[in-house]
């Protein structure tokens, strides 16, 4: 209980936080995407930027990335096979894939990890934040814009897929971090601080930002479509993920249990974000955000008590 209310509850706080302050009109819908973009582009990149360039990659048990991307897998195939699926295109199918796999890592998952398993944590989960940000997003771009121009070379699908990847400062933040610890580069004393500043406050707006994002989130989609994504992100994939990472994978404790509570993340707003892009009804996407964020609270609390009484070392 103990874990519950040091490391869960501070968590979620913020969120509300963010969500009464929407609510109440202290901050509005210019406010949310604000936020965000210094969350993006600035204080987290400089998170996953100090992180990588102070991890030791030799300590990594690719075990852990196996177990990780195992349950992204699984859960991401259930969801695109689903019975009604003849009903549906490649792009919604892969959209629909993606809200039941694409968990809410960097902007949850970094604070509840460093706050529960300490600061050994923060590789494992950068690591997570890569492969959901970074691969599972790139892979659901892949199939929407095979779907959307059949007619193309792949060549200019893989060229665009990869531009997208290019720009996206989560994922070249910590492809920098690596290439200054392969390097053996250290940034000046002041340069480290400055980084070391900015990427503190990427939790507490990261959370903030959930809880605007959540008060604005519009109601809507089919209930049954709705139930699986959050069945889905929430059950089959954790489990999963625990699958690979204490039976298949034998990895060390502290991994494999980040592994797993970063697989039982609510949803993140990527699956959102890609659906307005590419102009599709993302009602269910965001009704699914706000649901598995709310009944979160229970799973991710007892989950987080759970691992609490167990032996990390």
């Amino acid at each position: 209980m103990d874990a519950v209310v040091t490391a869960a509850l501070p968590v979620f706080a913020l969120i509300l936080t963010g969500w009464l302050a929407a609510r109440l009109g202290v901050l509005g819908a210019a406010a949310t995407d604000a936020l965000n973009r210094y969350v993006v582009y600035l204080s987290l990149p400089a998170l996953l930027f100090r992180a990588m360039a102070n991890a030791d990659t030799g300590q990594v048990p690719w075990g852990f990335v196996a177990s990780f991307a195992g349950g992204i897998a699984i859960t991401f195939a259930a969801a695109c096979l689903h019975p009604g699926r003849r009903r549906q295109g490649l792009t919604d199918l892969a959209i629909e894939g993606l809200a039941a796999s694409y968990t809410n890592a960097g902007y949850m998952g970094i604070p509840l990890c460093l706050a529960l398993l300490g600061p050994a944590s923060l590789a494992p989960a950068v690591i997570t934040t890569l492969l959901t940000a970074c691969g599972l997003f790139g892979v659901a771009i892949a199939l929407i814009e095979f779907d959307q121009h059949r007619g193309r070379h792949v060549g200019i699908t893989l060229a665009k897929v990869m531009r997208a990847l290019a720009r996206n400062p989560l994922l070249i933040a910590p492809l920098l971090g690596l290439a200054c610890a392969g390097s053996g580069v250290s940034l000046p004393v002041g340069l480290d601080r400055y980084v070391e500043l900015l990427g503190a406050s990427a939790s507490p707006c990261a959370l903030v930002t959930i809880g605007l994002f959540l008060a604005q989130a519009r109601p809507g989609g089919h209930n049954a479509a709705v139930a699986r994504l959050v069945a889905g992100k929430l059950l089959l994939q954790p489990a999963a993920t625990a699958l690979f990472a204490f039976v298949i994978f034998p990895q060390p404790a502290l991994w494999a249990w980040c592994a797993v509570l970063m697989a039982a993340l609510p949803i993140g707003t990527g699956p959102f974000m890609l659906a307005q892009m590419y102009g599709r009804d993302a009602r269910a996407a965001s009704r699914a955000i706000l649901v598995s964020t709310l009944l979160s609270v229970v799973t991710v609390s007892l989950l987080v008590a759970w691992i609490s009484t167990r032996e990390l070392s």
